[in-house]
C-alpha cells in the first residue's frame, strides 16, 4: 500500500519506526532493492543523505517504484538542497545543523525538517524557528546520552533523534531515555552488503531494528 502523507511532520517522522536508516549511496541500481529490504523488514522512513553525486537520482528511483518507502534527504545544508530534495521526492529533511533560511525554506517547501544540533545554544535557536523535533548530531562525540539526560530539565519539550556514532549495540540506551524517539544509524545498510546486493541481510538488519524496544 502506498504511504500517503500530505505534509508529514517531523514528529511523524520520529514516531515511526525506533531507528532511521543513514543511507549513503553510490550506485543508483541499489536504491531500489534496498529500499525495497528495508521496507520488507520493517523501516520505512529512509533517510538518503547528499553526500554522493547519485543521491538525488537514488531518492527519486525510491520514490517512484517503492510507495511504501517515505524518502527523506540527509545533510540537507541549503535551501538549494531543500529544493532539489523535494524535486527528487523527498517528504522530510534532516540537517547537521541549523539556520532560520534552511528553516524558512522547508517550510516554504512543504518539508518535514529534523535540525540538527548540537549544543544549548542551537536547541534555542532552532526553537525559534519553530522546530522542537530535533537530530543531536553527532550524538556519541557530543556527550551520549548523558548530555540528553542533562538536557531534559531545561529542554523538557524537545525531542531527539541521536545521530553518529549510534550503533546496534548502544541504540537501546539511547531510545531507553524519555526525550528520545528514534535513532539514526547507518549499521542497517552495511557498505559490504550493499556492494554484494545482499538485500536479505539488510532486511534482517532492518527487522531486527524495529524491533528495539523504546
Amino acid at each position: 500500500m502506498a504511504v500517503t502523507l500530505d505534509r508529514l511532520s517531523a514528529l511523524q517522522v520520529m514516531q515511526d519506526a525506533p531507528v532511521i536508516p543513514v543511507i549513503v549511496l553510490h550506485d543508483v541500481a541499489h536504491a531500489v532493492p534496498m529500499a525495497r529490504a528495508l521496507v520488507a523488514g520493517g523501516i520505512r522512513m529512509l533517510e538518503v543523505t547528499l553526500r554522493t553525486p547519485q543521491a538525488l537520482a537514488c531518492m527519486e528511483a525510491i520514490a517512484k517504484a517503492v510507495p511504501q518507502a517515505v524518502v527523506g534527504a540527509g545533510t540537507v545544508r541549503t535551501a538549494a538542497d531543500a529544493q532539489a530534495a523535494v524535486n527528487a521526492g523527498a517528504q522530510f529533511a534532516v540537517s547537521p545543523g541549523y539556520t532560520p533560511a534552511l528553516g524558512q525554506a522547508c517550510r516554504d517547501h512543504g518539508l518535514a525538517l529534523l535540525p540538527g544540533v548540537a549544543t544549548g545554544s542551537e536547541i534555542m535557536l532552532a526553537q525559534e524557528g519553530g522546530y522542537t523535533e530535533l537530530k543531536f548530531f553527532p550524538a556519541m562525540q557530543a556527550g551520549g546520552p548523558a548530555m540528553l539526560k542533562a538536557w531534559s530539565g531545561p529542554f523538557f519539550d524537545v525531542r531527539f533523534c541521536p545521530t553518529g556514532g549510534v550503533t546496534s549495540e548502544n541504540a537501546a540506551e539511547f531510545l531507553s531515555l524519555p526525550n528520545v524517539l528514534c535513532v539514526g544509524g547507518s549499521w542497517l545498510v552495511p557498505a559490504d552488503a550493499m556492494a554484494q546486493g545482499d538485500w536479505a541481510r539488510i532486511e534482517t538488519l532492518a527487522r531486527q531494528a524495529s524491533q528495539i524496544k523504546r
